[in-house]
């Protein structure tokens, strides 16, 4: 899979300084692929077990490299992301909700459940000074979540409503399984 417009990986960070996170995404939303989808694919596949893909939330969902493979798995998907709407229509012709983690943090999502959230390659990218209000409605409508990142961040506190349960990686991708404190998690 091909990054937009030809930036590379290691180019995206890069973007992310010339133009802010907001700026790339208003500038490569519409073209945007995630160019680690096949490390994506693989952590899916090695977690499938210990996760719930019957309600799956795709948070910053990008153009589906998430979702593409929870429908392959069988599993269920609503997709968010402010910005990759049409990347997203394009490549599985689905509808991703304008959603921002502004809005989440703002109780954009109270009222609804899902299985599992799923925040690949985003999280780390939200304003910490919402990170703790918006982890905690997160593990107020699911009882699973994973963030998949290429490093460390972001760094999820207990007291936020998470717990962690798992943390793996492949290729350098890392995958960190967390259990929400408010919800219990169902069986498959």
């Amino acid at each position: 899979m091909a990054a937009p417009k030809g930036i590379m990986a290691e180019k995206i960070r890069v973007q992310y300084e010339n133009l802010g996170v907001t700026g790339f995404y208003q500038t490569h939303g519409a073209t945007y692929r995630n160019p680690h989808e096949k490390q994506i694919h693989a952590l899916l596949v090695q977690l499938a077990t210990q996760l719930n893909f019957s309600s799956v939330l795709d948070l910053a969902c990008g153009s589906g490299e998430v979702s593409s493979k929870i429908l392959e798995l069988g599993g269920n998907i609503s997709g968010i992301d402010p910005y990759t709407a049409d990347a997203y229509h394009q490549r599985l012709g689905l509808t991703a909700e304008a959603i921002s983690f502004e809005d989440i943090a703002n109780g954009a999502l109270v009222g609804r459940h899902y299985s599992l959230v799923i925040c690949s390659f985003a999280l780390h990218l939200a304003d910490t000074s919402r990170l703790p209000l918006i982890c905690y409605h997160l593990a107020n409508i699911s009882p699973q979540l994973l963030i998949l990142t290429p490093h460390k961040r972001p760094s999820i506190k207990p007291e936020w409503g998470w717990q962690l349960e798992t943390e793996t990686h492949f290729e350098r991708v890392k995958a960190r399984v967390y259990k929400s404190v408010y919800q219990e998690v169902t069986e498959l």
